[in-house]
């Protein structure tokens, strides 16, 4: 199913759409865990569809399609695959689509990507895709696919413009065919709500989907906002510190907290939530409870 139909159908409806995000185990050990173990208790959970992610500079390329195929099987609900273009070939990213046509996936989250963080040396291939606008271009002229596009509530850390000019270039790409944005982690919820009111005072009518990151450990989050450009506000910051060695109790910040901002999203109109699960329902399970969506 396209995901421009799941959101239409559940505005209409007037219910949230909950999506989730998996990532390719990177031990080949680990996948059982996620076919066994995580997949069928996020299932449980009734999600609206699921993301499967794509590693740095593509290293997750043909494992990001091989997980999507298998999920959708295995639980019958529509999957997008993530398809990054820094790093690819000229010809990959149109190789990717007629491969995950050919599979059955619909959707597609397009996405700039990532340099692989642990090769200092890498260069993207000169006559490669390097903006995420440019992906979205050739996505929607390659069929008819839903396409997911990211955003970023308080700018995207590479640029250098400034967030409204990291805001305008969201906008491109809902200009170029994205069906919906889904934003990065933010911890303000001050962040979307200026975020999400720019880019509709600048005429984007596609749905605008806070990303949802439980916290699980103090010293993971710190590194993923660092990487991210998001800001952990500092009374967040001092309760995580203060129970850095204590992993239930942060995992229990992380939910409570993420709880306190879905509800204030929710009470703002948000048209549903993507949850950047880390391949653990636990805490997504403890959210949708809190929040009346389980």
């Amino acid at each position: 199913m396209n995901l421009r139909d799941i959101y239409a159908r559940n505005t209409s409806r007037k219910v949230p759409t909950i999506s989730f995000e998996l990532y390719p185990p990177k031990k080949p050990e680990d996948e059982p865990n996620l076919y066994e173990k995580t997949l069928p208790r996020l299932q449980e959970l009734r999600p609206d569809f699921i993301t499967v992610t794509y590693g740095a500079g593509g290293s997750t390329r043909t494992k990001t399609l091989e997980i999507a195929v298998r999920v959708k099987e295995i639980t019958g609900l529509p999957v997008a695959c993530h398809l990054a273009c820094l790093g690819s070939l000229p010809d990959e990213p149109r190789e990717f689509l007629d491969q995950a046509h050919a599979a059955g996936i619909e959707n597609i989250v397009a996405i700039r990507g990532d340099a692989p963080k642990w090769n200092p040396d890498w260069k993207p291939h000169p006559d490669g895709m390097k903006y995420g606008l440019e992906l979205v271009k050739l996505v929607r002229s390659h069929g008819d696919w839903g396409i997911v596009a990211g955003g970023y509530p308080e700018g995207h850390p590479e640029c250098k413009d400034g967030k409204h000019v990291d805001w305008g270039r969201a906008k491109e790409k809902v200009d170029a065919g994205a069906d919906v944005i889904t934003t990065q982690l933010f911890y303000d919820n001050a962040d979307f709500f200026e975020f999400d009111a720019h880019l509709k005072k600048h005429g984007v009518r596609v749905p605008i989907v806070p990303g949802v990151l439980p916290i699980l450990s103090t010293p993971q989050i710190k590194r993923f906002s660092s990487l991210s450009g998001a800001t952990l506000p500092p009374v967040l910051l001092e309760r995580l510190e203060a129970n850095a060695e204590a992993p239930d109790a942060v995992r229990q910040i992380g939910v409570d907290y993420a709880s306190e901002q879905c509800k204030e999203l929710l009470a703002h109109g948000v048209p549903g939530f993507h949850f950047y699960t880390l391949n653990k329902a636990r805490s997504v399970r403890a959210i949708l409870e809190n929040i009346g969506l389980r």
